[in-house]
């Protein structure tokens, strides 16, 4: 491996460092895992011929004087985290028959992981995300707290969480599931590929579901639970056409849907929405949307420019249920092309464009210019917003070439 490049490293804690030259066992991966919390690590990944790797606000460290890891320490890490690989172990099967599997898992100190096996070059290889240990208010999450709590005491509508993976949109949406079961009489019902966050009833009632071990599907036990009084339905992904229509018929009828995508913008989201579609149904997927669709909150998490943490950008757009006619009537009449500029003229009703929040994060001096730069959707909006303070040159030229592209 060639060695003429600087890799960040991170001293582990004592007990790991005496386990550095182990065969990977059940022991070992409780050290990394206990490690993860005490280096304040996001996220735990083991890969083959690789010490263990830390994210630490963002960046990737690796271990400093660990060894890098045999096919016996993967399998060993695998195994302690799937259990025995069986004909009846079903993480096992799905792993053999798709190359993956997701798992939740815990330690004793109560902190819990998300867990992602999967295979590249004929090694097995795990993601571990640490699932944080308290759920943080709307204040602490940087969104506009009145108008999210005013959305939550919806009774229908559909709200949606956007944004790459790893942007935080788990912790905001626990957030949002948090103060419902605190401020409502509700039924809630939760819909997960593992469950994270596990929730206690509170002043509502609160069921979770895991899919594979509850529910064989998404779409499928959306429409299940329609038949169990639900109030508050959240859907952890929406990955596929069957739960995109599952949930839009819930919001229509009569529910407050909370679920997710991977889309960059909130005009994006509209579009993956409906064009995922076939075309002799996006008419109708359109009307159930510009009626049904509450909010999207459109998230990018960024590393502060202090180095310590990270700190999330929004951008917010309301749909008609919320207030916004003129969000609806883009929806219907296809032209979710306008859809920035309704945002930016509407701050009234509580919109912002992604750009404009990352301004301001940069003219508190939280992040970095090139920081918010790299995130932002159009980067001359940025520059506009940005207006008066100190930009290089090659900056506004690149920004107009990329968004010209």
């Amino acid at each position: 491996m060639p060695e003429d490049y600087v890799r960040r490293t991170v001293k582990a804690p004592p007990e790991l460092s005496a386990a550095a030259g182990k065969v990977m066992d059940g022991e070992v991966v409780e050290l990394l895992l206990y490690a993860c919390e005490k280096l304040d690590a996001s996220d735990l990944h083991l890969s083959f011929n690789e010490p263990p790797v830390f994210r630490i606000h963002g960046k990737m460290y690796r271990v400093e004087g660990y060894k890098n890891l045999s096919q016996e320490d993967c399998i060993g890490a695998t195994t302690h985290l799937l259990g025995e690989d069986m004909p009846t172990n079903r993480y096992w099967q799905q792993f053999h028959e798709t190359g993956g599997a997701d798992i939740a898992a815990a330690i004793d100190t109560g902190a819990r992981f998300r867990v992602s096996v999967f295979q590249q070059k004929g090694h097995p290889a795990i993601a571990l995300r640490l699932i944080p240990d308290r759920i943080l208010t709307f204040e602490q999450l940087g969104l506009p707290a009145e108008q999210v709590k005013e959305m939550l005491h919806r009774p229908r509508g559909i709200i949606l969480l956007t944004g790459p993976t790893g942007c935080g949109k788990t912790t905001t949406i626990a957030a949002m599931i948090d103060y419902i079961n605190r401020e409502r009489d509700t039924h809630i019902i939760t819909i997960e590929d593992p469950i994270e966050y596990y929730h206690h009833g509170k002043r509502s009632l609160l069921n979770q579901r895991e899919v594979g071990v509850d529910v064989s599907s998404f779409s499928e036990s959306v429409r299940r639970n329609m038949r169990s009084d639900p109030d508050v339905m959240l859907v952890g992904e929406m990955r596929d056409l069957e739960t995109m229509r599952a949930c839009l018929q819930a919001a229509e009828t009569g529910h407050l849907v909370l679920s997710t995508l991977h889309t960059v913008s909130a005009p994006k989201t509209v579009d993956r929405l409906v064009t995922g579609f076939p075309s002799n149904e996006q008419e109708e997927i359109r009307a159930m949307t510009s009626t049904s669709l509450l909010a999207v909150f459109s998230q990018e998490l960024i590393p502060r420019k202090s180095g310590k943490g990270r700190i999330a950008a929004f951008e917010i757009m309301v749909g008609e249920p919320g207030g916004s006619p003129a969000i609806g009537n883009l929806i219907r009449e296809r032209k979710s092309s306008q859809m920035r500029s309704t945002i930016q003229s509407s701050r009234h009703l509580g919109m912002q464009l992604l750009e404009s929040n990352l301004s301001t994060l940069v003219k508190d001096d939280l992040i970095s210019f090139e920081e918010a730069y790299n995130r932002a959707n159009q980067k001359s909006d940025l520059l506009s917003f940005l207006e008066g303070y100190p930009i290089p040159d090659e900056y506004r030229a690149a920004a107009e070439r990329a968004d010209n592209s």
